[in-house]
């Protein structure tokens, strides 16, 4: 197999040696990582739903090391998005599975040491499993385009004139903190204004929350995310609720509705993701075999001679086992602690190792195919707890040292899932920008060790004055719980829902597979119609509207390029971190035993300022970055 990139034409060449991996970039990248980490804590646990911190990084970093430092270069700008980006994965990973711990009892708050080792272990199985499938899913597999990746790395290139995206990320950080404590320091606007009505024996409901980064979730991940996730809620509420009319006579409708859709309608949403991770593995096993078996190729040092062009030069085959069994012992160690059972741990620890690097592998290949806004972690992750849910009931392994072990693989898996999908985006943008490798991977390390500490410190504030499960839903999370306990504990899952959920993914997948025929542009995507009908409507709604306003100021002949710099992105991005930072810093505040004066505001006020926010948002983003 040749050295040479074939088909691809750095922007860096492979023969220039230029500043990359230097202290500034790298205490750049740290500094955004705990940033840009925090706040998809917070969203992650609002909505359910995390975004990539490329290329707002991408574009604090050129700010900072080219308008600041004026002398730092593309790949320095590249190591510090790296680093952020890296960290804003491990999230995802974070707070989609590790507050079930709470939720099911097991723990009463956030114990660091497990948590912190949970995030870092799954995170570097997440790096040390990609690496070797570097050259096998994104050099040589030319129908692998990893769009996320290209994006950062047209924000990189066109971010070498000097681009200006800083001040629009600054004003939406402010919009979004101003909006935050408004709704949750004083009260003036509503947190959600929603409406039901009974007729007969059943109920209709509306709603929407009045959250600017829910409408920045919904223009980043562009109209068709938003429209198939609005989908989905549609299906949960506008059809499933008022079909089960469950309204009891003097019932308030609007907590019918509510009970309704707890106790019955998110559970089809689990059947459709379990349906979506099981055939996303089918869908794509070919080409993950395929790349897998490549591998055979690579030599004693992971790839590289001293030949070797220093844009192809990978981390070591020592360096990966080195790092490969430090994790796998520290793994062992946490599981032992979790559970009190070595030999469950061993089991445990089996199952993990196995899933990691097959749902790695897999959500490798599913981004490059489809960008990592379709790729299904969660039923990837629901995959994973079935599995090690199975192995353990076969063992005899019952009670809560079975629901510790199941989370906790289902923990490091998730973990590894999303942070191993979105350093392929990374060696991606490295790839074409001309980065080196190993530099990168050994980035991507650090922004899992370091930010991996920041994690419980914060889910833990955001518990104690939110309340994950009630003010923060934690919808992904609420789902592992559901499950674990359903299998060893005295939870009762509604099975006939789960089956219904299953039938609606299996159609889903028919009437896709009858639109790509078709040869349209038009596809349904089956996991965000299955989130969208797992979670609340009054969060879908905001997504959608933030999806229409990219589409109705977004021009019909966009490019890779334009679309990368759009300034409703980079102002969406903002809002995020502003919303999540003012959320974290209230939660501060009141543990400090701070008042804050509560003003009692109706839900037309709320209406009215939230759509003044929307006109802000429209004006902003019509405007396209130089």
């Amino acid at each position: 197999m040749s050295d040479a990139q074939p088909d691809i034409k750095p922007y860096v060449g492979p023969e220039e040696n230029i500043p990359e991996a230097t202290w500034r970039a790298v205490i750049l990248g740290l500094i955004l990582a705990v940033v840009l980490g925090s706040a998809n804590v917070y969203l992650g646990l609002y909505a359910g739903m995390t975004v990539s911190a490329s290329i707002p990084a991408a574009v604090v970093s050129m700010a900072i090391l080219r308008g600041i430092f004026r002398t730092g270069t593309i790949l320095e700008n590249n190591i510090a998005q790296t680093i952020a980006s890296t960290a804003e994965s491990l999230a995802a990973g974070a707070i989609f599975t590790i507050p079930a711990m709470l939720l099911v009892g097991a723990w009463q708050e956030f114990q660091f040491w497990p948590t912190t080792l949970i995030i870092m272990t799954g995170g570097l199985l997440g790096v040390i499993f990609m690496v070797p499938l570097r050259r096998a899913l994104i050099i040589d597999r030319k129908d692998l385009t990893y769009p996320e990746g290209v994006a950062c790395s047209e924000v990189l290139i066109v971010g070498q004139q000097g681009g200006s995206g800083i001040k629009t990320i600054a004003l939406g950080l402010g919009i979004g903190a101003v909006f935050k404590l408004l709704v949750s320091g004083f009260g003036v606007i509503k947190g959600t204004v929603e409406v039901a009505a009974a007729k007969a024996s059943s109920v209709f409901y509306f709603g929407s929350d009045m959250s600017p980064a829910l409408v920045a979730v919904g223009y980043i991940v562009n109209i068709r995310v938003a429209f198939q996730v609005f989908l989905g809620g549609m299906i949960g509420w506008f059809i499933g609720v008022p079909l089960l009319q469950g309204v009891e006579p003097g019932a308030v409708p609007l907590d019918a509705a509510w009970d309704l859709w707890d106790s019955e309608i998110r559970y089809i949403g689990v059947g459709t993701m379990l349906v979506g991770g099981i055939y996303s593995i089918w869908s794509v096993r070919h080409g993950v075999f395929s790349g897998l078996s490549s591998l055979k190729g690579i030599s004693g040092k992971g790839g590289s001679t001293p030949n070797t062009l220093r844009t192809e030069r990978d981390m070591s085959l020592i360096a990966l086992m080195s790092i490969f069994w430090l994790t796998v012992i520290a793994t062992l160690m946490l599981y032992n602690h979790l559970i009190g059972s070595f030999g469950t741990a061993l089991a445990a620890g089996f199952m993990m190792i196995i899933a990691a690097f097959l749902f790695v592998a897999v959500a490798t290949y599913i981004v490059g195919l489809v960008g990592s806004s379709n790729s299904p972690v969660s039923g990837m992750t629901i995959c994973a707890l079935l599995m090690t849910a199975g192995v353990l009931m076969a063992l005899g392994i019952r009670g809560e040292s079975a629901i510790m072990a199941t989370l906790g693989v289902a923990g490091v898996v998730c973990c590894a899932a999303c942070t191993a999908g979105d350093i392929a985006q990374d060696l991606k943008t490295g790839q074409l920008v001309g980065a080196t490798p190993v530099k990168q991977q050994w980035a991507e390390v650090l922004g899992v060790v370091a930010p991996a500490f920041v994690f419980a410190p914060v889910m833990g504030l955001l518990h104690n004055q939110y309340g994950i499960g009630d003010g923060l839903r934690a919808p992904q999370a609420t789902l592992f719980a559901s499950l674990t306990e359903g299998f060893f504990g005295e939870g009762d899952l509604p099975w006939t829902m789960v089956q219904i959920g299953a039938v609606v993914g299996v159609a889903i997948i028919a009437i896709d597979a009858v639109l790509q025929r078709t040869g349209k542009d038009i596809r349904l995507h089956i996991m965000p119609i299955a989130v969208g009908i797992y979670l609340p409507l009054a969060l879908t709604v905001p997504i959608f509207i933030g999806g229409v306003i990219r589409k109705i100021t977004s021009s019909s002949n966009a490019t890779p390029e334009t679309e990368a710099s759009d300034k409703g992105i980079l102002y969406g991005s903002g809002i995020i971190a502003g919303e999540a930072l003012m959320g974290i810093g209230l939660a501060l505040v009141l543990t400090l035993g701070l008042k804050l004066r509560q003003f009692d505001i109706t839900a037309l006020v709320s209406v009215i300022l939230f759509t003044l926010f929307l006109t802000s948002y429209w004006a902003v983003s019509r405007k396209r970055s130089s």
